[in-house]
Protein backbone atom coordinates (compact mmCIF):
# COMPACT_ATOMS: atom_id res chain seq x y z
CA UNK A 1 0.00 0.00 0.00
CA UNK A 2 1.08 3.55 -0.74
CA UNK A 3 0.67 6.15 2.00
CA UNK A 4 0.62 9.83 1.03
CA UNK A 5 1.30 12.42 3.71
CA UNK A 6 0.17 15.75 2.34
CA UNK A 7 -1.70 19.00 2.74
CA UNK A 8 -3.61 21.52 0.59
CA UNK A 9 -0.62 23.26 -0.99
CA UNK A 10 0.70 23.19 -4.56
CA UNK A 11 3.53 20.86 -3.56
CA UNK A 12 1.08 18.69 -1.67
CA UNK A 13 -1.17 18.35 -4.72
CA UNK A 14 1.55 17.09 -7.06
CA UNK A 15 1.90 13.48 -5.83
CA UNK A 16 -1.87 13.19 -5.44
CA UNK A 17 -2.31 14.05 -9.11
CA UNK A 18 0.34 11.51 -10.06
CA UNK A 19 -1.26 8.77 -7.99
CA UNK A 20 -4.64 9.51 -9.54
CA UNK A 21 -3.12 9.45 -13.03
CA UNK A 22 -1.61 6.05 -12.29
CA UNK A 23 -4.84 4.71 -10.80
CA UNK A 24 -2.97 3.30 -7.83
CA UNK A 25 -4.69 2.72 -4.50
CA UNK A 26 -3.28 4.91 -1.74
CA UNK A 27 -4.12 6.09 1.74
CA UNK A 28 -4.12 9.80 2.46
CA UNK A 29 -2.69 11.07 5.74
CA UNK A 30 -3.44 14.80 6.08
CA UNK A 31 -0.65 16.76 7.75
CA UNK A 32 -2.10 20.12 8.80
CA UNK A 33 0.82 22.49 8.46
CA UNK A 34 -1.33 25.29 9.89
CA UNK A 35 -1.26 23.37 13.17
CA UNK A 36 2.45 22.47 12.87
CA UNK A 37 1.64 18.78 12.48
CA UNK A 38 4.68 18.47 10.20
CA UNK A 39 6.87 18.75 13.30
CA UNK A 40 5.41 15.68 14.99
CA UNK A 41 8.08 13.03 15.74
CA UNK A 42 6.25 10.36 13.74
CA UNK A 43 6.26 12.55 10.66
CA UNK A 44 9.88 13.56 11.16
CA UNK A 45 10.80 9.90 10.88
CA UNK A 46 9.28 9.91 7.39
CA UNK A 47 10.25 13.39 6.22
CA UNK A 48 13.56 14.57 7.73
CA UNK A 49 12.98 18.14 6.50
CA UNK A 50 9.59 18.41 8.28
CA UNK A 51 7.92 19.27 4.98
CA UNK A 52 5.01 17.79 3.08
CA UNK A 53 4.52 15.83 0.91
CA UNK A 54 6.00 12.46 1.76
CA UNK A 55 5.24 8.99 0.44
CA UNK A 56 5.67 5.61 2.08
CA UNK A 57 5.63 2.54 -0.16
CA UNK A 58 4.99 -0.51 2.02
CA UNK A 59 5.56 -2.81 -0.96
CA UNK A 60 8.91 -1.51 -2.16
CA UNK A 61 11.20 -4.37 -3.32
CA UNK A 62 13.66 -4.00 -0.45
CA UNK A 63 11.08 -3.26 2.23
CA UNK A 64 9.01 -0.21 3.18
CA UNK A 65 10.48 2.93 1.65
CA UNK A 66 9.82 6.55 2.67
CA UNK A 67 10.38 9.24 0.04
CA UNK A 68 10.20 12.96 0.78
CA UNK A 69 10.40 15.97 -1.58
CA UNK A 70 7.69 16.25 -4.23
CA UNK A 71 10.07 16.03 -7.18
CA UNK A 72 11.62 12.85 -5.82
CA UNK A 73 8.17 11.36 -5.22
CA UNK A 74 7.08 12.09 -8.80
CA UNK A 75 10.28 10.57 -10.14
CA UNK A 76 9.92 7.50 -7.92
CA UNK A 77 6.35 6.89 -9.02
CA UNK A 78 7.26 7.45 -12.67
CA UNK A 79 10.19 5.05 -12.46
CA UNK A 80 8.28 2.31 -10.66
CA UNK A 81 5.23 2.56 -12.92
CA UNK A 82 6.97 3.22 -16.22
CA UNK A 83 4.65 6.12 -16.98
CA UNK A 84 4.87 9.90 -17.47
CA UNK A 85 8.69 9.85 -17.78
CA UNK A 86 10.44 8.45 -20.82
CA UNK A 87 12.90 5.65 -19.97
CA UNK A 88 15.73 7.27 -21.91
CA UNK A 89 16.62 9.85 -24.51
CA UNK A 90 15.81 13.53 -25.01
CA UNK A 91 12.19 13.25 -23.84
CA UNK A 92 13.35 11.93 -20.47
CA UNK A 93 15.82 14.73 -19.90
CA UNK A 94 13.41 17.43 -21.06
CA UNK A 95 10.90 16.20 -18.47
CA UNK A 96 13.58 16.19 -15.77
CA UNK A 97 14.74 19.66 -16.83
CA UNK A 98 11.29 21.14 -16.37
CA UNK A 99 10.64 19.17 -13.20
CA UNK A 100 13.79 20.62 -11.63
CA UNK A 101 12.95 24.05 -13.04
CA UNK A 102 9.72 23.96 -11.09
CA UNK A 103 11.33 22.64 -7.92
CA UNK A 104 14.17 25.17 -8.01
CA UNK A 105 12.43 28.17 -9.50
CA UNK A 106 8.69 28.40 -10.06
CA UNK A 107 7.67 26.92 -6.70
CA UNK A 108 10.07 28.84 -4.44
CA UNK A 109 9.53 32.17 -6.17
CA UNK A 110 5.74 31.92 -6.17
CA UNK A 111 5.87 30.71 -2.58
CA UNK A 112 7.88 33.75 -1.49
CA UNK A 113 5.57 36.06 -3.42
CA UNK A 114 2.59 34.48 -1.71
CA UNK A 115 4.10 35.15 1.69
CA UNK A 116 5.15 38.75 1.14
CA UNK A 117 2.25 39.90 -1.06
CA UNK A 118 -0.66 37.93 0.43
CA UNK A 119 -0.08 36.20 3.76
CA UNK A 120 2.22 38.59 5.57
CA UNK A 121 0.34 41.16 7.71
CA UNK A 122 3.19 43.61 7.14
CA UNK A 123 3.97 44.40 3.53
CA UNK A 124 7.56 44.75 2.36
CA UNK A 125 7.47 46.63 -0.97
CA UNK A 126 11.02 45.73 -1.98
CA UNK A 127 10.43 42.01 -1.43
CA UNK A 128 7.08 42.12 -3.22
CA UNK A 129 8.65 43.90 -6.19
CA UNK A 130 11.54 41.42 -6.28
CA UNK A 131 9.41 38.29 -6.24
CA UNK A 132 6.76 39.74 -8.57
CA UNK A 133 9.46 40.46 -11.14
CA UNK A 134 10.90 36.96 -10.84
CA UNK A 135 7.45 35.36 -11.02
CA UNK A 136 6.76 37.41 -14.15
CA UNK A 137 10.01 36.19 -15.69
CA UNK A 138 9.27 32.55 -14.89
CA UNK A 139 5.75 32.72 -16.28
CA UNK A 140 7.29 34.18 -19.41
CA UNK A 141 9.63 31.20 -19.61
CA UNK A 142 6.61 28.89 -19.44
CA UNK A 143 4.76 30.87 -22.08
CA UNK A 144 7.66 30.69 -24.53
CA UNK A 145 8.12 26.97 -24.00
CA UNK A 146 4.43 26.19 -24.35
CA UNK A 147 4.25 28.24 -27.54
CA UNK A 148 6.66 25.68 -29.01
CA UNK A 149 5.33 22.39 -27.61
CA UNK A 150 1.98 21.06 -26.32
CA UNK A 151 3.49 20.11 -22.97
CA UNK A 152 6.55 21.23 -21.07
CA UNK A 153 8.68 18.21 -21.97
CA UNK A 154 7.47 18.16 -25.59
CA UNK A 155 4.69 16.24 -27.24
CA UNK A 156 3.76 14.07 -24.25
CA UNK A 157 2.22 14.91 -20.88
CA UNK A 158 4.73 14.14 -18.15
CA UNK A 159 5.73 14.61 -14.53
CA UNK A 160 6.94 18.07 -15.56
CA UNK A 161 3.35 19.14 -16.23
CA UNK A 162 2.15 17.46 -13.04
CA UNK A 163 4.77 19.39 -11.06
CA UNK A 164 4.03 22.77 -12.61
CA UNK A 165 0.25 22.65 -12.82
CA UNK A 166 -0.65 23.25 -9.14
CA UNK A 167 1.76 26.19 -8.99
CA UNK A 168 0.37 27.68 -12.19
CA UNK A 169 -3.11 27.37 -10.71
CA UNK A 170 -1.88 29.17 -7.59
CA UNK A 171 -0.54 31.94 -9.81
CA UNK A 172 -3.97 32.38 -11.40
CA UNK A 173 -5.93 32.18 -8.14
CA UNK A 174 -4.18 32.84 -4.83
CA UNK A 175 -1.67 35.16 -6.54
CA UNK A 176 -4.02 36.56 -9.15
CA UNK A 177 -3.88 40.12 -7.81
CA UNK A 178 -0.11 40.65 -7.68
CA UNK A 179 0.35 38.73 -10.95
CA UNK A 180 -2.51 40.26 -12.92
CA UNK A 181 -0.20 41.98 -15.40
CA UNK A 182 2.04 38.92 -15.71
CA UNK A 183 -0.88 36.64 -16.51
CA UNK A 184 -2.29 38.87 -19.23
CA UNK A 185 -1.50 37.93 -22.80
CA UNK A 186 -0.22 34.40 -22.24
CA UNK A 187 -2.37 32.31 -24.61
CA UNK A 188 -0.06 29.28 -24.57
CA UNK A 189 -0.09 29.12 -20.78
CA UNK A 190 -3.89 29.47 -20.84
CA UNK A 191 -4.16 26.67 -23.40
CA UNK A 192 -1.94 24.38 -21.33
CA UNK A 193 -3.83 25.14 -18.11
CA UNK A 194 -7.06 24.19 -19.85
CA UNK A 195 -5.67 20.98 -21.30
CA UNK A 196 -4.05 19.76 -18.09
CA UNK A 197 -6.95 20.93 -15.94
CA UNK A 198 -9.43 18.97 -18.06
CA UNK A 199 -7.83 15.65 -17.11
CA UNK A 200 -10.04 13.78 -14.61
CA UNK A 201 -7.04 12.63 -12.56
CA UNK A 202 -5.82 16.20 -12.25
CA UNK A 203 -9.24 17.36 -11.11
CA UNK A 204 -9.36 14.61 -8.49
CA UNK A 205 -5.79 15.12 -7.32
CA UNK A 206 -6.40 18.83 -6.81
CA UNK A 207 -8.98 17.96 -4.12
CA UNK A 208 -6.59 15.77 -2.05
CA UNK A 209 -6.63 15.90 0.87
CA UNK A 210 -10.31 16.64 1.30
CA UNK A 211 -10.50 18.84 4.38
Amino acid sequence: MLHLYTWTTPNGRKPAIMLEELGLPYTVHPVNIGKDEQFAPDFLAISPNNKIPALVDDAAPEGPLAVFESGAILTYLAETSGRFLAPSGPARFKALEWLHWQVGGLGPMLGQLGFFAVRSPEKAPLAIARFTAEADRLLGVMERRLAQTPYLAGEAYSIADIACYPWAVAATSFLKEPLADSLAGKPSLDRWLGAVGARPAVQKGMTVPAV
